[in-house]
């Protein structure tokens, strides 16, 4: 159990990131991003109480935090310099509010962020078949969302994926206490998503070396 999307209230979830991690840790959760809705107006704050937050608690958890930020409707011109400028502030985890169909999100955005470099595509809607070679091709992984809303995509996104080679990753984008993703929730999201059992076991295992990559075990020591 891996989630590298999920909200506070340091942008609109409804948890402190403290109770967030307790939840998502006393659900199973062997690592967790926090990774609140970011752009040019809020970056460099809501990052550093991020990297303060995860340096000072990391200690005292079993669970490993990842400390993040998701650009959200940021326009696609702006992207790469954001991308740069969050890594550089700490941020451990890059993701990119993609172009999901239920929201007026600008067109181009998804290119931009695969071009840019981000670690996660999230929720990316109709995202179109270059697109998804090109995020083969840059290492760039492609969210399975378990909101409701966002997950409209996720057939066509497995589809592409699996036929490019693309990575994936399962992720809950919570905002709220019942959007913590038990072990069966997440496998009906997955399994309804077209994918298979073993596809499943290669996204848990990519999970787990993104988490690796992303903080290794001496990164907080």
């Amino acid at each position: 159990m891996i989630d590298l999307h999920a909200h506070t209230y340091m942008s609109d979830g409804q948890l402190g990131p403290a109770e967030l991690v307790r939840r998502a840790e006393h659900a199973g959760y062997r690592a967790i991003g926090i990774t609140d809705h970011a752009d040019a107006s809020n970056l460099d704050d809501l990052i550093s109480a991020t990297v303060q937050f995860v340096r000072e608690t990391q200690p005292y958890l079993k669970i490993r935090i990842v400390p993040g930020v998701e650009l959200t409707h940021v326009p696609p011109g702006q992207i790469a310099g954001l991308v740069r400028r969050a890594r550089q502030l700490g941020a451990r985890l890059v993701v990119l509010h993609g172009e999901t169909i239920c929201e007026p999100v600008a067109q181009g955005t998804n290119r931009a962020g695969i071009e840019a470099g981000i670690d996660i595509l999230a929720h990316p809607g109709l995202i179109s078949e270059e697109e998804v070679r090109l995020a083969a091709a840059n290492g760039v992984h492609l969210e399975i969302s378990a909101r409701s809303s966002h997950g409209l995509g996720n057939g066509r996104i497995v589809a592409l994926a699996r036929e490019a080679g693309a990575p994936m990753v399962i992720d809950s984008d919570a905002h709220a206490p019942g959007d913590i993703l038990t072990p069966h929730w997440r496998e009906q999201v997955a399994f309804g998503s077209g994918l298979t059992a073993e596809e499943m076991e290669r996204i848990n295992k990519t999970m787990i070396s993104l988490v690796e990559k992303l903080v290794p075990s001496t990164f907080f020591t």
